[in-house]
Order: structure tokens, then C-alpha cells, then sequence
């Protein structure tokens, strides 16, 4: 039996349902004496185990056939090796390759990305083999700031998160220069004891993307302390000409100065301080607020009936809270309150602060519905929507947007213009904003209902308003109207139309 792992033996078999259970032989394994070294053997074991406890049984059932698959590829490819790092990821994937080719298998998958675009990704088979590469390499005894690819949950340090976004690495391996690389790693390092997760994430994007520009164009710089001004000034053409992938050439930069700056204090590469100008970074421009039409939103809606009751909920408590995903994501079980008789929700913003406002009583009941179907699924929870795998934890974002566009591609919902729906959850936060302005609520009674801390952006929301601008132009249109009224007296009956159709 020890070579053996039964799948009903697992953690991921004892957290399931007894429907899921039945589905499930019992003599389902993981068999190991079907690879070919006791090395192997060990290295898989830790791996299974390990996966047994993190993802969901019938997820383990599928692995068991990719397992069985890989043993095969070992067996007729007479490969004996003591441990899957002997070789390197890029050789094992060429041998995978072409063994696949030879069984007539598929090697990538075309699909539909989550907003409806084509895209190719590496077959199952694949994808569960590079689990297993990086899983074994990953017992490196290096501390983790000396590798290339950081576990955030074994860093040494309290860093923001966002809980309802997933971040569990950070990967320094697409930095070509090596000591760039090095020197990176420490300024990310500090950069985690003060700035968000996310924030760091887009400045090793704005890294790497430096890296591949010198590696091109400057093969011969190898440290940050060789980066002069006139190069960063050829960068900075290059993003503005050529690199068509930089979405938002001021929020780049920003995050590279940031970089770059702390690089210089670090290693005392005092140029890197003033190596960029005030005029180098763009000007913030607003972009226009966009929001959802009535009739877009009634479409929207209208399908929302056919998914999965706790989602369907979700959403619509987002659109009439106007949080943030994040906020209506994080939402407590212990959010409700009444305060004189009338219901009050308490909403734990992440960007900013706490705050509490009045909601209806239909709200507060559609709401205490889903705190009762959480209760029944997954027991007594800190959050309301909760992770599926993981109920400690908040619903993720990317579950919500992967489940609503598959929604939206399968019912080929289409906006105004006849294009395919899109899904921007903060488009509701703006549908809100503009109800209140179009109530003739005050400002402050705006702010405080969106959970802002001053009025200074609510008069964006007061330009998105339609009817707010044909209501503040009615007066001047109307003295136009009655100006050329005037001037048509006398010029006959051929512009008696007009008036008529005033």
C-alpha cells in the first residue's frame, strides 16, 4: 500500500460532499510504482499530497488521468531519471512534445479568452507537468529571496493584499540581466513592506519589459548602474513608437522611476535619483466614465436569472450597494445592523475606510439570504460570498469575471452599439453614482453614500448624467426656441413648418 495513494484517502476527499464522494471510487490512486526511480517516486508523492490538499476532489480525479498519462511518457520514452529537475523544463516539454505528437494527441488547446477573443494554451497534460517541475524545484533550500520565483507565504514580511486577488508569487525570472535581476529583488523586497501587492506586480511588468528593450538594443548593459540618461530617453521613444503592448505609458513609468530610485539608494547609484525628469512621465488625463444604458442594464439583468443562485445574488447586492467589487466581495456576515428601526449595512472598504449607510429592506433581506445560503454550504464564515476551494477566504475576482463572460458569450448578450457585452464591475458603482445625482441628492450626501471621503469626485458623476444636462440646458433651449420663434414673424408661409414642429 505504500505505494499506493488512494484518493479517498485524501484531505480533498473528507472536505467533499457525499454527492461528490459517491462519484468517486474507492480504489481510485495514484499508482507510484508506475515511474521508473524511487527518486521520482518520492518527488510525486510529496507532490500528490501536497495537491490533495489544496484543490477539489473531482479536480484530483482528473490529475489522476494526466498522472497516468506522464507514466506512460516515461515508460515508452525509457527515460530514467532520479528526479524531474535532472533535466530542464524547456528539454522535458520538447520530449513531451513529440511523444504527443507520436500518440496522435493534442499538444495545445484553441479556446474563447473570457472576452471572447481567441486564444491558444498548452494542453492539460502539459500544464500538469510544468506542476510538477515547479513543484520539485521548489524544494530548493535557498532562502526565497534568492530565487527567482518568491512564495509570498514564506516571505518574512507583513505585505497589502487585496484579498479577493489572487497573488501567491512574484517571478524575477523573465529579467534577462542577471545582476539587474539581483538588484531588483532587493528593491521589491523593500518596496513590500510599504506598497500593495498589486502595485509591485506592475513594477516588475514595467521591469521586465525594460529588460527585453536593453537586451535588444543595449546587449552590453548588465546593471542598473550602467543605465544613462540618453538611454532612458531612446526608451522613452521606443514605448511611444514602437511597443504597442503599454496600455498606460504614465502608470509604467511611474512604477519603473519607483524602481529604479530605490535601486539607487540601495547600491548608491545616486544618477538613477535623478534619472528621470518630471516631464518624462505624462500628464494625468480622466478618462470618460462610461456606464451601463437602462436598457443594457435590463438585458444584463435579464440573464442573470439562469446562473448559479449565490452568484445571481452577488451581483445584484452589487449593483445596489454601488461598492467596489472589493468591497461588495468582502462583505462580513456580521455587516447588518439597525440603527432606530431602520437597516444599516456596515462596508470595510480595502482602498479607504470603513463606512456605514442606510439600505432598504429589500436589500437587507436579499442579503441575509445569502448569509444564510453560506451558512448552509460552508458552515460559519468570516465573508458572505466565499471561496469555493477555500471558504477562510473571499470569493476571487477572477471567478466573478470568468463566470459572468462565460455567461454573457453563452447567451451572446450585446450592448447598444450590437457588440458583444462588456463586463466592468465598476460600470455599476457608476450607474449608481449617476441615480443619486439624477434624485437631487446633494453632494455630500453623494459622497457619503459611495463611501467617498470628499465631494471632489462627484461632480464627474453629475456630467455623466444625461438627464441632469438636458434639465440644466432646458431653460437655454427653450429662450432659443422662443428667439426664433420671434424672428419667424413676416417671413411667410413656407417657414410655418417651423413653428409645427417646434
Amino acid at each position: 500500500m505504500e505505494n499506493r495513494i488512494l484518493i479517498s484517502e485524501m484531505d480533498c476527499y473528507l472536505k467533499a460532499s457525499q454527492e461528490q464522494q459517491k462519484k468517486v471510487n474507492p480504489q481510485w490512486d495514484f499508482d507510484l510504482t508506475k515511474l521508473p526511480t524511487e527518486g521520482m517516486r518520492s518527488e510525486m508523492r510529496q507532490f500528490v499530497e501536497e495537491r490533495g490538499k489544496t484543490i477539489a476532489l473531482m479536480t484530483m480525479v482528473s490529475e489522476r488521468n494526466f498522472y497516468d498519462r506522464i507514466c506512460r511518457f516515461l515508460k515508452e520514452k525509457n527515460i530514467r531519471a532520479d528526479s524531474f529537475q535532472e533535466k530542464t523544463l524547456e528539454e522535458w516539454i520538447k520530449k513531451l512534445n513529440a511523444w504527443l505528437m507520436q500518440q496522435g494527441q493534442i499538444r495545445t488547446i484553441q479556446g474563447m479568452s473570457v472576452y471572447g477573443k481567441e486564444k491558444n494554451t498548452p494542453s492539460n497534460i502539459i500544464t500538469y507537468f510544468r506542476k510538477i517541475y515547479y513543484f520539485t524545484k521548489g524544494q530548493d533550500t535557498r532562502h526565497e529571496t534568492e530565487k527567482d520565483v518568491w512564495d509570498l507565504s514564506k516571505i518574512d514580511v507583513s505585505y497589502k493584499q487585496n484579498p479577493v486577488k489572487n497573488f501567491e508569487t512574484l517571478n524575477f525570472s523573465e529579467i534577462i540581466q542577471p545582476a539587474i535581476k539581483e538588484e531588483v529583488k532587493k528593491a521589491v523586497f523593500r518596496h513590500l513592506q510599504y506598497a500593495a501587492i498589486a502595485t509591485i506586480s506592475k513594477e516588475l511588468t514595467a521591469v521586465r519589459r525594460l529588460s527585453k528593450y536593453l537586451d535588444i538594443h543595449y546587449p552590453k548593459v548588465k546593471s542598473c548602474n550602467e543605465i544613462r540618461r540618453e538611454i532612458l530617453e531612446e526608451y522613452l521613444i521606443y514605448l511611444q513608437t514602437e511597443d504597442t503592448g503599454v496600455n498606460n505609458f504614465r502608470s509604467d513609468l511611474t512604477k519603473l522611476r519607483a524602481v529604479l530610485e530605490t535601486v539607487g539608494k540601495i547600491y548608491g547609484y545616486s544618477h538613477l535619483e535623478q534619472l528621470f525628469l518630471n516631464t518624462d512621465i505624462p500628464h494625468s488625463t480622466r478618462s470618460d466614465l462610461k456606464s451601463y444604458s437602462d436598457e443594457e442594464l435590463k438585458r444584463f439583468n435579464a440573464v442573470f436569472v439562469k446562473m448559479e443562485e449565490q452568484m445571481c445574488r452577488l451581483m445584484v447586492i452589487h449593483q445596489m450597494l454601488g461598492t467596489r467589487i472589493s468591497d461588495t466581495l468582502t462583505l462580513q456576515t456580521d455587516c447588518l445592523y439597525e440603527q432606530e428601526g431602520r437597516p444599516m449595512i456596515r462596508i470595510q472598504q480595502m482602498k479607504t475606510n470603513t463606512f456605514v449607510k442606510p439600505i432598504s429592506a429589500e436589500l437587507e433581506l436579499l442579503i441575509q439570504k445569502a448569509i444564510q445560503y453560506t451558512r448552509k454550504m460552508y458552515g460559519e464564515t468570516k465573508f458572505i460570498f466565499v471561496n469555493e476551494r477555500d471558504p477562510e477566504r473571499p470569493m476571487q475576482y477572477n471567478t466573478v469575471q470568468n463566470r459572468v463572460m462565460a455567461m454573457i458569450q453563452k447567451e451572446n448578450l450585446r450592448d447598444d452599439k450590437g457588440q458583444i457585452f462588456g463586463f466592468g464591475t465598476h460600470m455599476f458603482r457608476h450607474c449608481y453614482g449617476i441615480r443619486l445625482t439624477e434624485m437631487h441628492y446633494d453632494d455630500w450626501t453623494i459622497a457619503k453614500l459611495l463611501g467617498h471621503r470628499s465631494i471632489k469626485n462627484v461632480k464627474y458623476y453629475r456630467q455623466m448624467s444625461l438627464q441632469i444636462v438636458a434639465d440644466e440646458t432646458r431653460e437655454v433651449r427653450e429662450r432659443k426656441s422662443r428667439l426664433i420663434e420671434k424672428y419667424l414673424d413676416g417671413w411667410g408661409e413656407e417657414y410655418e413648418q417651423v413653428r409645427q414642429h417646434d
